[in-house]
C-alpha cells in the first residue's frame, strides 16, 4: 500500500537544506532526524549522501507509514532503516545501540514551532546526552531574532500557528540558543535560507 504523504514545503527546501548539510556532514556514520514528517527529506538526503545512514523518526504513525512508503518507493530498503517511534519528551529516547555508536549528528526540520516549548527543551537535553564533543545538532525553520519577526509573512504565520494551538509559535532564537548552551552546545552558525527560514548549527563543546 502506498502511504506516501507529500508536503509542499519539503519539496521546496530539500535542496537548500542539503547544501547546508553537505558542508557539515562527515562521510561516515549515521544521522538521526527528529520529527521526519512525510519522510521526503529523509529519502532525498539518503540518496544525496549515500556514504551515511539516515535514520528517520516521528511520533505519529501516519508519518511513519509515509516514511516507510517513501523508502520503499525510492528502493532504499537495503540502505535506509525503518523510522523510529520517537516522542522527544519521552526520555531517554529508545534508539538502537548501533545507531548510538555511529551517530555523528542530529537534524530537526520545521519541528520546534509546531510543538510545545517543552519539546525544544527535551530535544536539546537528549541531544546533549547522545552527542559527543564536536558533534552537531542542526535546526531548520523560521525564528524570531531579538524577539522580532524577520518578515511580515512570518508574523502572520506565527499568528496562524497560535490560532491553531496556544503552545505553538515561532521561537526566539536567543531563547533557543540559551537552551542549547545549558546542554553543552554553542551556536556555530546561522544561515539565511529561502522563504525567511534559517539553518542553525549547534556544536557540542562539552
Amino acid at each position: 500500500m502506498d502511504n506516501r504523504l507529500f508536503f509542499s514545503a519539503t519539496q521546496r527546501n530539500s535542496v537548500f537544506i542539503g547544501d547546508v548539510l553537505s558542508k557539515t556532514l562527515k562521510n561516515n556514520g549515521s544521522i538521526l532526524e527528529i520529527g521526519s514528517g512525510s519522510g521526503e527529506h529523509g529519502v532525498v538526503f539518503q540518496k544525496r549522501f549515500p556514504e551515511i545512514i539516515w535514520q528517520t523518526s516521528d511520533p505519529e504513525l501516519v508519518h511513519r507509514k509515509s516514511i516507510s512508503s517513501w523508502i520503499d518507493y525510492e528502493k532504499l530498503n537495503k540502505k535506509m532503516p525503518k523510522p523510529l517511534m520517537i516522542d522527544v519528551e519521552k526520555m531517554p529516547w529508545e534508539i538502537p545501540l548501533k545507531l548510538t555508536r555511529s551517530l555523528q549528528g542530529i537534524v530537526s526540520i520545521n519541528m520546534i514551532h509546531i510543538a510545545h516549548w517543552s519539546c525544544t527543551i527535551a530535544l536539546f537535553r537528549e541531544s546533549g546526552r547522545l552527542l559527543k564533543k564536536g558533534q552537531f545538532l542542526v535546526l531548520y525553520g523560521p525564528f524570531k531574532v531579538g524577539n522580532k519577526h524577520t518578515s511580515q509573512s512570518n508574523y502572520f504565520f506565527d499568528y496562524s500557528l497560535k490560532m491553531r494551538n496556544d503552545f505553538w509559535g515561532i521561537r526566539n532564537l536567543e531563547e533557543v540558543s540559551d537552551e542549547a548552551k545549558k546542554n553543552g552546545f554553542f551556536q556555530e552558525d546561522m544561515i539565511s535560507m529561502p522563504a525567511n527560514n534559517f539553518s542553525i548549527i549547534y556544536r557540542k563543546v562539552s
